[in-house]
């Protein structure tokens, strides 16, 4: 039985390039189903998405999290890709895309972005991508070279065990932290990246969205890594109580009295304060645990993607890929 592939669009007055991205995913992927989830937009992406072929679903609470949620929930397929509607991302490569997670088989590929045209990168989002992207490696120890690509393709068992808690373009963030926090099988393939059409107008805000996305590395960092945030906590209020506590230890050993009384149990009652926070956060780790088994196990109850010899024999004739562009797979290596 040939497997199922869906493509999801999420669009806000995407007007200008929707079309485009339709019809060239349809040329990729003539097998696939191709949803556009209109994001409450207040010009015709409706009607052109329509006029490409494509199946229109809306949600109107604002924010690409909220459009991937809804999407995940209603789409069922064997392997789902997600793309940007603002015609950036080289929509031909899709066929890549999917065949490898097929190949591998992989839970999630990425379309690691590489500048095609001058100035397709804002300098504040390259600069800020790299930052972030870095700030995740050092949480939680693995490669990521493009984490907030929004070019990807999910298995049916990734898109099973992922929460989709967030709500705006923080979304990324959380797609790669969860791939790396359950060790998925994950590659990249560098797709082009270029500027906007004419007419198309950028919803990310730079400052405001990074520091939206930077929470999320900090609330994941939280709730993934609860033994190392509060161990830093701890250590940071450990530090308050030493400050405070040294001076009169100094003055115990010299003159054998405690002048500064209430200094000294002010000092106490924050080492204990440190300490609490440390075994809260040993406590915590051990539901972070329970937690994951429990995302891996409803990860494992679907099987892994796989598509017949003669039908990924078919596709590959049909699109090869050049030696140039082969993938390599950089993130949760088990």
């Amino acid at each position: 039985m040939r497997p199922t592939i869906a493509c999801v669009v999420p669009c806000y007055n995407e007007e200008a390039a929707i079309g485009k991205v339709v019809s060239d995913l349809r040329a990729a992927l003539p097998e696939a189903e191709i949803y556009v989830y209109d994001n409450a937009s207040t010009d015709r992406t409706v009607e052109v998405a329509l006029e490409a072929g494509a199946i229109v679903r809306h949600e109107r609470r604002k924010g690409k999290g909220n459009v991937i949620r809804r999407a995940f929930a209603d789409v069922d397929a064997d392997a789902l890709l997600i793309i940007d509607g603002d015609d950036t991302y080289d929509a031909s490569r899709a066929r890549d895309l999917v065949d490898l997670l097929f190949e591998g088989p992989y839970d999630h590929v990425v379309g690691a972005r590489r500048e095609t045209v001058e100035g397709a990168y804002r300098p504040g989002h390259a600069v800020g991508n790299k930052m972030l992207t870095g700030a995740v490696r050092k949480l939680f120890g693995n490669d990521v070279t493009d984490m907030l690509s929004g070019y990807r393709v999910f298995s049916r068992r990734y898109i099973k065990s992922f929460p989709a808690l967030s709500h705006e373009f923080e979304t990324e963030t959380e797609m790669t932290v969860h791939a790396l926090n359950l060790r998925l099988p994950t590659a990249e393939i560098p797709v082009d990246f270029k500027d906007r059409p004419a007419g198309s107008e950028s919803k990310l805000r730079t400052y405001r969205d990074g520091w939206r996305i930077l929470k999320m590395i900090l609330g994941l960092a939280r709730r993934q890594r609860p033994s190392l945030f509060h161990s830093v906590l701890a250590g940071l209020i450990a530090l308050i109580s030493l400050g405070l506590g040294t001076p009169v230890i100094v003055d115990y050993i010299n003159t054998g009295t405690v002048p500064r009384f209430p200094t000294a149990i002010l000092a106490a009652a924050i080492m204990t304060i440190a300490v609490l926070v440390l075994l809260v956060g040993y406590i915590l780790e051990s539901f972070m645990h329970l937690r994951q088994e429990q995302s891996r196990l409803a990860h494992l109850a679907y099987p892994a993607p796989t598509r017949s010899p003669k039908g990924l024999d078919a596709d590959r004739s049909a699109k090869p890929t050049s030696s140039a562009d082969r993938p390599e797979e950089t993130l949760a290596r088990s």
